[in-house]
């Protein structure tokens, strides 16, 4: 066993079941977490955390670290040294993903509200349930294509509709927020990966050319949800200041049916409401 999957099990070990939600009415093998019950709280399968625990993961993403830290409850220190036992060693020149836990702690107080956390170049990484529920599952997609540029000039922004004139000031917006980005972090190989991906796309490559910078802040979503309806929402991007992690909070629009449309949501989440044909 490694250095990382030795820890993984240690800190599995250490941890009460109770206190993440798993009552203790069956006899253990185990004195923490079992396998499948980490796998359950950190959202991958039992099989990549037995083959992490024995090593024979290379490199599992920055992403999938996070989720292992938030599950574990793992400290700031630990989720770092974590992040680097898996290859991901801090470095200036690189767009931070790690996620503190201070944000956590954010997060799990806005429950309500369907949330999401992305690095400096609009990659997603962490979602609340409730996200999920709003606006379709992310995972459907490859992580390195979950991405907010991506989905808006290569591809749809999942469930989301746009009048022509929002679409434009959204997507200067954002492309002036990820001009500010290269020259934050301009020797980041995967800035100028996604650049190029991105060029692909005329538009993209003519609100480019402008040069604007700035930063995206907020802007308003409706979302065409297949279960509910249209659900309008205002979403405000909240930034890190050391970081540049952009924490996206979504709230209902003033005097609409969105609230009680998310409150419905969050009872049933994923689950179908139509009746099957």
């Amino acid at each position: 066993m490694d250095q990382l999957g030795a820890a993984l099990r240690a800190w599995r070990d250490r941890l009460d079941p109770a206190t993440v939600g798993f009552a203790q009415g069956s006899p253990r093998r185990v004195p923490g977490l079992r396998r499948a019950e980490l796998a359950t709280l950190a959202g991958i399968s039992v099989e990549y955390v037995v083959r992490l625990e024995q090593g024979r993961v290379a490199t599992p993403s920055a992403q999938v670290c996070s989720a292992l830290a938030r599950a574990l409850r793992l400290s700031g220190d630990e989720h770092a040294h974590l992040l680097r036992m898996a290859g991901h060693a801090a470095d200036p020149s690189r767009v931070p993903r790690m996620i503190p836990e201070s944000l956590y702690r954010i997060v799990d107080q806005l429950a309500g509200n369907p949330l999401s956390i992305y690095d400096a170049t609009w990659q997603l990484l962490y979602w609340n349930p409730l996200f999920t529920a709003t606006f379709g599952d992310p995972t459907v997609h490859r992580a390195a294509d979950r991405n907010v540029l991506l989905w808006q000039f290569l591809g749809e922004l999942p469930r989301v509709r746009q009048t022509a004139a929002e679409r434009a000031a959204f997507e200067e917006s954002l492309i002036a927020d990820l001009r500010a980005t290269t020259s934050r972090y301009p020797d980041d190989p995967d800035v100028a990966t996604l650049i190029s991906r991105l060029n692909g796309n005329p538009r993209f490559r003519r609100l480019w050319s402008r040069r604007s910078v700035g930063g995206h802040e907020s802007s308003h979503k409706l979302v065409e949800h297949p279960e509910v309806g249209d659900i309008a929402l205002n979403s405000d991007v909240l930034t890190t200041q050391d970081t540049s992690l952009r924490l996206v909070v979504y709230t209902p629009q003033p005097d609409t049916d969105a609230r009680s449309k998310l409150e419905l949501l969050t009872a049933v989440g994923v689950q179908r409401m139509s009746p099957q044909g």
